[in-house]
């Protein structure tokens, strides 16, 4: 791999190996002491010593004992009496393994072996080699659980780094394709990769990510969303500008217009980088499907966005402060269903979302078959038993229900989708339509005023471009796509190239 970061090694960690193999295992088993896992198998191979070491569990002890041991102890028959020409051997006429590394420290070897490698040590060496003999268990490759589509691959990543990248490898057959690895997190050691087209991405970004990822000082990392504090542009904003997906073929469009997929070993989340606003409403389905349907659902998901929003706290705030603007009929029913219960709107929006909450957590980290079981009887049972005892009113329900449904439709934009309709709520409960108006305005000038990596984070909406709306305001077939490749310099008020 391409630009290898090394880990960073302080105290015992970070010295270097002696060629004496006496001396190297008495600091292996200092620091390794009082662990089962560790294994140290001591060899004679034409009369020079050599040290085979394993984490238990990590290595396929079967392609360990026909590509390495075996092959070692047939070694005996050759001359090979020098340390030197031993390790030679090793490097390039034992065995084929997948990965070969040296390395020189204490914090390598152990990061190496507890990857899965078979380390080898030579008396008379002060350089080890790993040999990618892995052969630990992993999840088979299976259909994404959280992106799902009718069309399109039925991959998605797993938590092997490895196979991640070869999924993404397959199908951008490019040799401007890269993978450049690092290593993050003090005491877990993550592998982190960068998944680029050299002939798409702008210097800028990646040299921004880089410096970004080589910020992070964490002892532990075991997930991607680890990383995202340290990519987001505002991080405490709502909106997110650091993208994610578990599918490879999403992942490598993406990257195919100059963006940065971030894959890290451990989680099936891969991260892009930089992200905008109006691609919570894309998704791979879009690109399949013909133009004007897809068009079509591109704008049920706008709907849907600003009905999930709004649509509460409109509601409270119509039938609190601005109750003519309601049809007569409508208005009559609305204050015969409030008139039982002992709540004002704002307090009951508030105490149904609440609890529509919980229960979609609690159907969430419940196992599946009954996390559906309490999402669904939670919905009938308290929904009715509260209109029945005259808590709620049946309007706000229905508005519930509604607003509910609409959020699936972009599951993405959840997180912030939740913090902004109850404060709408509050909002149009306290201040009415004057407020939501408002609060509004505020949100719009926040998104606009963010830069993600040198590009604003609404573009092409704002700053406006007649051309690039050919893939937000609607989906051009891909004939027309093709014209022009897009790449996200070129995006409007972009300040990078």
């Amino acid at each position: 791999m391409e630009g290898s970061q090394e880990p960073r090694e302080n105290g015992a960690l970070g010295e270097r190996l002696t060629s004496s193999l006496d001396d190297n295992m008495v600091k292996i088993r200092q620091l390794y002491a009082n662990s089962s896992d560790f294994v140290a198998n001591e060899m004679t191979v034409s009369g020079i010593r050599i040290q085979v070491l394993i984490c238990e569990g990590m290595v396929n002890t079967q392609t360990m004992a026909e590509m390495l041991i075996e092959p070692l102890y047939h070694l005996n028959l050759y001359d090979n009496s020098t340390a030197k020409g031993l390790q030679d051997w090793l490097r390039n006429d034992c065995i084929l393994a997948n990965d070969q590394q040296e390395f020189r420290t204490y914090g390598e070897l152990f990061r190496f072996m507890m990857s899965g490698f078979a380390i080898v040590l030579v008396d008379g060496i002060s350089v080890g080699l790993a040999l990618g003999l892995q052969g630990f268990q992993f999840r088979s490759v299976s259909e994404p659980s959280a992106e799902v589509n009718v069309r399109g691959s039925r991959e998605g990543f797993i938590e092997i780094l490895r196979i991640n990248l070869t999924m993404v490898r397959r199908r951008i057959k490019s040799p401007n394709l890269k993978f450049e690895m690092m290593t993050l997190g003090s005491k877990s050691q993550t592998d982190v990769c960068l998944v680029y087209l050299t002939d798409k991405v702008s210097d800028e970004i990646l040299h921004s990510i880089k410096r970004r990822l080589g910020s992070v000082r964490l002892d532990v990392i075991l997930e991607s969303g680890y990383l995202q504090p340290f990519l987001d542009d505002r991080p405490l904003s709502i909106f997110s500008q650091v993208g994610h997906t578990e599918r490879p073929d999403t992942l490598c469009a993406k990257v195919n217009e100059g963006r940065v997929g971030i894959l890290v070993d451990g989680t099936p989340f891969a991260l892009v980088v930089p992200y905008f606003f109006t691609e919570y409403f894309q998704s791979f389905d879009d690109y399949c499907h013909r133009a004007f349907y897809a068009t079509f659902i591109r704008w049920l998901k706008y709907v849907s966005f600003f009905f999930t929003i709004l649509l509460p706290g409109l509601y409270v705030a119509v039938a609190t402060y601005h109750p003519e603007l309601f049809p007569y009929e409508l208005l009559f029913n609305i204050a015969s269903s409030e008139e039982a219960t002992p709540f004002p709107l704002v307090v009951e929006a508030v105490i149904i979302f609440t609890i529509y909450e919980i229960m979609r957590e609690a159907g969430l980290r419940l196992p599946r078959p009954i996390g559906h079981a309490v999402s669904i009887v939670g919905a009938l049972v308290i929904g009715d038993a509260a209109v029945t005892a005259g808590i709620i009113g049946a309007p706000m329900v229905m508005v519930v229900a509604l607003t509910a449904i609409s959020s699936f439709v972009v599951p993405s934009l959840y997180e912030p989708v939740t913090i902004l309709r109850f404060s709408f709520i509050v909002i149009g409960g306290t201040l009415g339509l004057y407020g939501i108006t408002l609060a509004g305005a505020i949100v719009l000038s926040n998104l606009c005023a963010i830069n993600s990596y040198g590009i604003p984070f609404t573009s092409p909406i704002a700053p406006f471009s007649l051309f690039d709306m050919r893939d937000v305001l609607i989906r051009e077939s891909w004939k027309g796509l093709q014209k022009e490749q897009v790449k996200i310099q070129s995006f409007p008020g972009s300040e990078i190239k």
